[in-house]
């Protein structure tokens, strides 16, 4: 054993040494972190954490990869060395890349969402700097990635082309122009901005409503609530116009309609259904401070339709998301339509007046 130490001597100090450097830069990469994140919370509220921890992971894994190349140097012959330190300086300089491309990046986000703030509260329209921000922060990361691919030899020459202005445009053109190719950019823009995410309940038309439950580089697909898949290519639903019920507030107001009859007590039938829908478990309390000082109903109701054969009577019930709103509506015209039925409240049906003429003189009126 005494042999062996003194014959690996060297190469047992460097490991250790080449270990120990790993672990020292894990730690202080973790503390690092827990600082940064610190001193972002203090100085932009609401600061997202995503960045930071994948800013974290990125840099713990290139010291892990750095580590194993430095102790594949105890392992091979020294005529491969060459080899090794060539491997240890690309992947130093796609860490470097991809530390400096998360770290600009994050900090634009950073900046434009504080000027965002700012804008909101002084009353000014924020739109621009939004938009902005999305194209600053799109554009380093296409950036970061066009020098990462200049590591490579084979893509030199690509990502030259495309830094210098002219082949960006000639690029997305060429990949724009094709179908497929338009699926894909499609995708990006969705992962990148975010209009929709897994799990978020979407409507694109009224017969496509459901839960999107992936999102490819080809197609997003949505399970609507007869368990069925819909397919849509990207590049369709990149462009159509759709209501995401979870995208920021996921509260929502349900309007809930009963058709009654003209000869029906307009007061009673708003008050039933105003009472069926503040007894529902599912309701929500939307009203101010100010509102529940000054007395105002819980739920709103009027008559909102003078139609050809019926009133529309509407109750403006709000719940915490669309799930809870269109259980509480099906409860509640259930409820309601029993509670006229009880009451004497007619529901309207459609009716028709024909005029008979039997000759020039005499004239029957049949109703139907």
């Amino acid at each position: 054993m005494t042999e062996f130490f003194e014959t690996y001597k060297s190469h047992l100090i460097y490991g250790a040494s080449v270990i120990a450097i790993v672990i020292v830069l894990h730690i202080i990469t973790n503390v690092l972190n827990k600082w940064l994140m610190k001193k972002e919370a203090q100085k932009f509220l609401g600061a997202p954490e995503k960045p930071m921890h994948i800013l974290k992971r990125t840099l713990n894994i290139l010291w892990i990869v750095l580590g194993l190349i430095a102790l594949s140097f105890i392992f091979v012959d020294k005529e491969k060395n060459d080899t090794l330190i060539g491997y240890f300086k690309l992947v130093g300089y796609l860490g470097g890349v991809a530390v400096i491309t998360i770290v600009s990046a994050t900090l634009c986000n950073l900046w434009f969402k504080h000027k965002i703030q700012e804008k909101t509260l002084l009353g000014y329209d924020p739109t621009s700097f939004k938009f902005l921000r999305y194209v600053v922060v799109f554009i380093i990361c296409f950036i970061g990635v066009l020098f990462g691919l200049m590591a490579f030899p084979s893509l030199r020459g690509v990502a030259q082309t495309a830094l210098g202005g002219a082949g960006v445009i000639a690029l997305i053109a060429g990949v724009a122009s094709q179908e497929a190719l338009s699926n894909l950019v499609g995708g990006l823009f969705i992962i990148s901005f975010k209009p929709f995410k897994i799990g978020d309940i979407v409507k694109v038309s009224d017969t496509m409503v459901g839960t999107v439950t992936d999102i490819t580089l080809r197609h997003t697909i949505i399970r609507n609530f007869e368990n069925k898949m819909i397919v849509i290519p990207n590049a369709v639903i990149n462009k159509e116009k759709l209501i995401n019920y979870d995208l920021g507030e996921m509260k929502c107001c349900e309007h809930i309609e009963m058709n009654i009859s003209y000869d029906s007590d307009i007061d009673l039938a708003k008050q039933i259904l105003r009472e069926e829908c503040e007894s529902h478990p599912l309701i929500l309390d939307n009203r101010s401070k100010k509102e529940k000082k000054d007395g105002k109903p819980l739920i709103r109701t009027a008559l909102t339709k003078i139609n050809d054969s019926s009133l529309t009577i509407r109750a403006w019930a709000w719940a915490r998301n669309y799930s809870d709103s269109f259980s509480l509506k099906c409860d509640v015209l259930e409820s309601t339509k029993k509670r006229y039925d009880k009451e004497g409240v007619e529901l309207a049906f459609p009716t028709r007046t024909i005029y008979v003429n039997n000759d020039a003189e005499k004239q029957t009126k049949v109703e139907i």
